[in-house]
């Protein structure tokens, strides 16, 4: 077995989700979702076949995110790995509808920090082990920082 590190590349003022599921029928039903809960969404989608044909499998309203999921996606290529690029929403607004998706089974990650998957790759294919998102933390939040966090919250809507 080799391990491997692999950056994904994530746009500026976009996000990336980074998940698993068990069947081709994930990356039309990951579409309908972002779709059905925003119509202002643009997203590309990405799923890696694991049996029969082995095809990255596409989906998407915006092509250039598209583009760039599936280079994500064939950076990655691990078997029912799928990856999700989106701008003008964020993941919270779909991550637990994508959770729903009775074909999902596990969400990696969902960020727009610079992400590393670590992958292992063996005679028969690769697999996701985990994710390094972001950067480790520097210290502890004080009362600014509490403040801070509040304020933002409030300031993009979800908190009142």
């Amino acid at each position: 077995m080799e391990l491997k590190t692999v950056t994904l590349e994530i746009p500026e003022n976009c996000n990336l989700i980074l998940g698993q599921s068990h069947f081709i029928k994930t990356v039309e039903d990951l579409y309908e979702m972002m779709v059905g809960i925003s119509s202002q969404v643009k997203f590309g989608i990405a799923f890696c076949e694991a049996s029969g044909d082995c095809l990255i499998r596409l989906a998407g309203n915006d092509l250039p995110l598209q583009e760039i999921a599936t280079k994500n996606a064939q950076a990655v290529g691990a078997g029912h790995s799928f990856v999700i690029l989106l701008k003008q929403a964020y993941p919270i607004n779909f991550l637990n509808a994508i959770k729903q998706c009775p074909e999902v089974c596990t969400i990696y990650c969902a960020t727009a920090n610079p992400v590393q998957v670590i992958v292992a790759e063996t005679e028969q294919g690769r697999g996701i082990l985990g994710v390094i998102d972001g950067f480790s933390p520097k210290g502890i939040e004080d009362p600014e920082d509490i403040n801070a966090r509040h304020t933002l919250l409030r300031r993009i809507g979800y908190k009142l």
